[in-house]
Formats: structure tokens, sequence, C-alpha cells
């Protein structure tokens, strides 16, 4: 009898372990370019709490902060191929898959930060997001960067003029690089994370960038100016290996997708209300700040861009944007 009790024990306990490592949690890894200062990790360690926490944690999280996996593009690619699950990118990054979205980052498109969520969250938003799925992804959300403001170590920025000759850094957006070339400025595409070293080293001395990368990259330390230009918003993508995402059970997808719903409209909250203090901060720091910005006369001068981009996409999806935001340019 005892062998039997044994036995069954024995058995028992195998079965236990089995099961157990059946129901092992599954871990995705997360990766994203911005420091841990930065309100694109807050987001980040949102998503993680609520996932962790609604799955019971059969789902962990693990986050990889400030370019540790690889820059912008490197992340991207890693996540299509599934070396990583999840990224979090500026939207500017994706339009090597569908270029047709660089049409949220033409000159002045939103009027303000509700203009450009209901854009990104309807039917213009969903476009994109169907759109990358025959490159691997899964678009699970829209946070968002702000609106880029321009910085440099001449003098403020007041009226297209006074961007002639300034040795700017761009990202890789179209449309931004034509903007700045159109308005006399010499652009030079530089990774964000050697975009310090290029400042302090005088490789570049202008950049544009939302608050919230100049306060989190320190980028106050070697500019002397901020200019409150507003002259194109910011999206970010967040985005999840279309395959991995497919293998979880639609309790679990139901999860992800609730906690990139909720950890973006936390962070885009997050991103308005800090706006002023980060101004302040700035300028405690030593930054002079000007807001004195002729808008109408930059918005004048980049037509060209605008019109460059029709000629090669139309303008469907830009009408579909403008409606959707709820506004309409001239």
């Amino acid at each position: 009898m005892n062998k039997i009790i044994k036995a069954t024990t024995a058995t028992l306990f195998g079965l236990a372990l089995v099961s157990s490592s059946a129901m092992a949690a599954t871990t995705l890894r997360f990766a994203h370019p911005a420091p841990q200062s930065d309100l694109q990790q807050t987001l980040a360690e949102k998503f993680k709490e609520e996932v962790e926490s609604a799955s019971n944690g059969e789902l962990k999280v693990q986050i990889f902060p400030n370019g540790q996996l690889g820059n912008d593009s490197q992340m991207i690619d890693g996540t299509r191929s599934g070396i990583i699950d999840i990224t979090l990118s500026g939207l500017n990054n994706f339009t090597g898959l569908v270029p047709e979205a660089a049409a949220f980052t033409l000159p002045f498109m939103f009027s303000d930060h509700q203009a450009a969520f209901n854009a990104l969250d309807g039917e213009p938003g969903d476009r994109v997001m169907s759109e990358l799925e025959s490159a691997g992804l899964k678009g699970l959300a829209f946070p968002e960067n702000g609106f880029r403001e321009m910085t440099n170590n001449r003098g403020p920025i007041r009226e297209p003029g006074d961007l002639q000759g300034l040795r700017m850094r761009v990202n890789n957006s179209i449309v931004l690089n034509n903007m700045f070339e159109l308005l006399g400025a010499n652009p030079q595409q530089i990774q964000v994370n050697e975009l310090y070293t290029a400042m302090e080293t005088g490789v570049v001395d202008a950049q544009d960038h939302p608050l919230g990368i100049v306060v989190s990259f320190n980028f106050d330390e070697v500019q002397k100016y901020l200019s409150m230009t507003n002259h194109a918003y910011a999206a970010l993508l967040l985005a999840m290996n279309k395959n991995r995402f497919d293998s979880l059970t639609p309790e679990q997808q139901q999860i992800v997708q609730k906690a990139a719903d909720d950890a973006t409209a936390m962070q885009r909250q997050m991103n308005i209300d800090q706006a002023e203090q980060m101004i302040s901060q700035l300028e405690a720091d030593g930054m002079e700040v000007n807001r004195d910005v002729d808008t109408e006369a930059f918005q004048k001068a980049v037509q060209p861009v605008w019109q460059g981009f029709i000629d090669e996409y139309g303008e469907d999806l830009i009408d579909s944007i403008q409606t959707a935001a709820g506004q309409q340019q001239d």
C-alpha cells in the first residue's frame, strides 16, 4: 500500500510540474528609445502593470528603455522579426513601411492636441494600423511626443528667415527634411541618442523635438534658445509583432489592447499637463524661451512641402485626416 501511495504521489507531483511548466508566464519584451525619465517609460510601466495584473501573471512585460535594444529602425526591424515583442517609436520611423503616413507629420497639420487625437484614433489612424499588418506588425495605439519646437544656439526663431544657414538636426521625416531645406537651414539626419554629442561638439547647432524629449535628453545643457514654433505634431506608435499578438488567447489580446489604450490615454494627458512645467524647468536651467513666433508666415512658407506630398501621394489621406480632426485648411 505504501508503495502504491508513493507511486501515486510521485505521479501527481510529476503532473503538477508539467502543469506548472505549461502554465509558465509568457514574457513580452518591450523596447523604446527614451531615457527612464521620459513619459515613454511611464507609459511602458503603466502598460506592464496593467497587463501583468489583468492576466494574473500569465503575461509578463520586460522593459528595455533608452535604446538598449538598438536605435528606432533596429527596434522596429527587431519587432517585425520577433526578436522584440513590442516597440514604441515615432510614427515617422514607420513611414518606410507606410509612406503615406507621413501626412500626419506635415508642418502645421494639427491646430491642437485634440485634433491630432481625433485623426489618429479615427479612420485615418485605423488605415495606418491596417497597412502595418502586411509588414508583420500589430498597431496597438498612438501615444504622443507632442508638438515639435525648435532649439538652437544662435538666437530666437520668430520668422522663417531666422532658420537661414542653421545646421539643423532632423529626423527621417521626408516632409520635415524638405521643410527645413526650404526655409534655408542645412538639415542633417542624426540618431536621437547621438544628438547631444553632435550639438555639444558643434556638428549641428539646432534641432527640433517636443518638450519632453528636450527635457529628458538634457538638451538644455547644449542649447541656448527654445522657440515655441509648434511646427509639426509628433505622434508615437506602439506596435507589437503580429504573430506574437495572434499567438495570445482572445482574452490575453483584449488585455494587451486595453492596457495599450489606457497607458496611451494616461501618457497623452500627462504630456499636456506637464508642458508649462517643462518650459519653466528649461528656463530655470538657463534656456531663453520665446513664444512670439509668426505662425502665419511659417504656414505660408511651407506650402510647397504640402504640395510636394500631394503630388506624390494625392490628397485622400490629408482630406481624411482633416475631416477626422474636425478642421479644414485652406
